[in-house]
């Protein structure tokens, strides 16, 4: 038999900052550097190794000694376990401190670009009901805090909520969520009650059986509700006499769909969408612009926030009306319908096709007319061939996934050499890194990071790079 290996706890670690996915950071008395869960800076605690690299150490905390003085009271009863929102117990002007830092660090450290003027973040004006769009679960097996394991409380329970970090095969029961307003709670809670009083089965994803699998909910800011259940099995007669019972509950949902999803995973975009009762959208706006929303459209999950973020998009592109722009990864073109209005042409290229045939259909509600949509790769839409076609741009606009952009985007992107370029991140990390490789012939005049989902870790980041001189 091998020997067990003893466990390594570190001592007195002292946070000072938070680092990549929202674990603190901090060091020993000796100077090693300790990354954690469940730290925030200004902390004081030991902490149990679980992962050992070159330089650091990766782990958990066991044992407090001091407490930051930036902490508060979490405001969710599920906060402890839920791990959605990881900072409640940081105070929010906190939180947006270090979401700075991390920004300014990623450029530095991995850009290492100079930014002639960084500006200080924006935080959000709403920190709680701000997301317009919830997924969440149902499962035959209900989540259980340590406290409970090995008592004679039982996990078999039909849930319907979220999963803890870690634990894919049980749900926690949320009685209330904090991140989407009126009428989410009600509806989730009153679906839980039809389910059970209709006697239908959770999902087992363990056995990959249960008529009730997910459901999404989408509130928008025109108050407007789609709902799409999912369901894990087909059986028509139950379907029908449960979304019935759900309409009937709620007039107020406006688009009531179902899918059918007996696949090994939760991913639906790939399959077909039934719309049940009511209208085939909902209808979002974002400034001046309207948009129509369907179950499978990517929008911005914070409204408002999105808002915000545009307008610093408008702000760093200076248009003055008879611009070409180019937007890439546009999504359903809200960035492009948004400005639209203050340029001459905008092309936008999005490799979801739903998505583009979306944008094209929001143009034609807005009347707007100096919009081109394209679907496909960027990398393979975005060509010297393409820009014969369209035309130079003299901005152009990128908004890629966190994983950032390919790097022919990046090579086709120093090609065309559009004389500014304004680049929006959801990954400070991947950014700095796409910045570094376009340094060669761009430098960094601003950069402004955007708070849009307040207690986490996730940030926005706009930078707007110019043309050097030759």
């Amino acid at each position: 038999m091998g020997r067990k290996r003893k466990k390594k706890i570190v001592e007195q670690v002292r946070f000072h900052g938070i680092a990549d996915r929202g674990k603190g950071v901090g060091k020993t008395p000796e100077g090693q550097i300790v990354f954690a869960d469940k730290a925030v800076p200004g902390d004081v605690a030991d902490v149990l190794v679980t992962k050992k690299r070159k330089g650091y150490y990766t782990g958990r905390v066991t044992q407090f000694h001091e407490y930051s003085p930036d902490r508060v009271e979490a405001f969710c009863q599920h906060f402890q376990y839920c791990g959605g929102c990881k900072w409640q117990d940081l105070d929010y002007p906190v939180q947006v401190k270090h979401k700075e830092q991390v920004t300014r660090d990623a450029l530095q450290r991995i850009g290492k670009v100079e930014v002639e003027a960084f500006l200080p973040i924006l935080p959000a004006s709403q920190t709680r009901f701000y997301r317009n769009k919830l997924e969440f679960s149902f499962s035959n097996k209900k989540w259980l805090p340590p406290e409970q394991l090995n008592t004679d409380i039982s996990n078999e329970a039909d849930v319907l909520g979220f999963h803890p970090a870690g634990a894919f095969d049980k749900i926690i029961d949320i009685e209330k969520c904090w991140l989407q307003p009126d009428p989410s709670n009600a509806i989730r809670n009153q679906i839980r009650e039809i389910a059970h009083a209709q006697g239908l089965s959770f999902f087992d994803v363990r056995e990959n059986v249960g008529f009730l699998r997910t459901m999404m909910l989408r509130v928008t800011s025109l108050n407007e509700v789609l709902l799409l259940i999912v369901f894990g099995e087909e059986d028509q007669e139950k379907r029908t006499f449960f979304l019935d019972t759900v309409a009937e509950a709620f007039p107020e949902i406006n688009s009531l769909y179902y899918c059918i999803n007996t696949k090994l995973n939760d991913f639906v975009m790939d399959l077909p969408m039934h719309l049940y009762r009511g209208k085939d959208h909902v209808m979002e706006q974002l400034g001046e612009v309207r948009f129509k929303i369907y179950p499978k459209s990517f929008f911005q999950t914070n409204t408002e926030q999105a808002r915000a973020l545009y307008d610093v998009v408008v702000d760093f592109a200076e248009l003055q009306g008879d611009e070409n722009v180019y937007d890439l990864y546009t999504g359903l073109g809200s960035i492009a319908l948004y400005i639209a209005k203050d340029c001459q042409q905008v092309v936008g290229i999005e490799e979801i096709p739903d998505a583009i045939t979306g944008a094209k259909e929001n143009a034609i509600l807005n009347g707007i007319e100096n919009s081109v949509f394209y679907a496909g790769d960027v990398k393979d839409i975005l060509t010297e061939a393409f820009a014969e076609k369209h035309g130079l741009p003299d901005l152009l606009i990128t908004d890629p996934p966190r994983a950032g952009m390919h790097p022919d985007v990046v090579k086709m992107l120093l090609k065309l050499a559009a004389p500014r370029l304004v680049y929006v991140s959801c990954n400070p990390a991947t950014q700095a890194r796409d910045i570094q490789l376009l340094s060669e012939k761009y430098q960094v005049e601003k950069v402004r990071p955007v708070d849009m989902f307040p207690h986490t870790h996730h940030i926005e980041s706009v930078a707007l790079l110019q043309l050097k001189d030759n």
